[in-house]
């Protein structure tokens, strides 16, 4: 149980990782008029699950969580993979703040990387499946997007519940498949989405830094 609540407690909007801070390009789409509704909303997180950053990640991550994983070069690997400055600084300054609140609450010495390789090196002593880490941190991680949109579209908060529990589904498949992948079934397709975060770099006024 302990370990269970302690993915809960690092991945709890609480925890100081400054997630809220962080729209993945979801600010520059809202602006642009591209996601103006609950249904809008869920067709752009499903993409970036499917086919982008979500889908990555969780394979970055089911790697670092495993016996002996090289994190130096899963860090390594993690930053090659960045389609932006933006998408860079957004996965390195959260995995650098995980990093630093992990190891002051366990003590335990965790390296800053990108955040889905700081995740997993926090996550690998805890011996729980793969499979269900994955799916928590890709349902945190498709939190925050659902509170952007929340505050910024703006959607009601019974219509933002509605779409997270709408994608439980595609978050269970993607965190099972990830979990037995390698770093050769790494593929990204959600351009649109890296496009936005490129675009939001010069936006003239907003309020997350992606």
């Amino acid at each position: 149980m302990n370990g269970w609540l302690s993915l809960v407690q690092w991945l709890s909007p609480a925890f100081p990782t400054g997630g809220y801070a962080y729209s993945h390009g979801l600010e520059q789409v809202i602006s642009d008029g591209w996601v103006r509704s609950g249904d809008d909303l869920a067709a752009w997180l499903a993409a970036i699950l499917r086919h982008g950053a979500g889908r990555q990640d969780a394979i970055l991550l089911a790697c670092a969580l495993r016996e002996g994983a090289d994190h130096a070069a899963l860090a390594a690997y993690a930053v090659a993979l960045a389609p932006s400055a933006e998408r860079l600084s957004e996965s390195r300054e959260q995995g650098a703040a995980l990093a630093r609140a992990v190891e002051a609450v366990t003590g335990r010495e965790i390296a800053a990387a990108p955040l889905p390789v700081a995740f997993g090196q926090a996550a690998a002593g805890l011996g729980l499946p793969a499979e269900q880490v994955i799916g928590l941190y890709l349902h945190g991680f498709t939190s925050n997007l659902v509170s952007a949109a929340v505050r910024f579209v703006p959607l009601g908060q019974n219509e933002g519940q509605r779409v997270l529990a709408g994608l439980h589904g595609l978050i269970g498949a993607v965190a099972a498949e990830a979990a037995g992948a390698t770093l050769e079934d790494i593929a990204s397709g959600a351009f649109a989405a890296d496009l936005a975060a490129m675009r939001h770099e010069t936006m003239d006024v907003r309020i997350f830094k992606t």
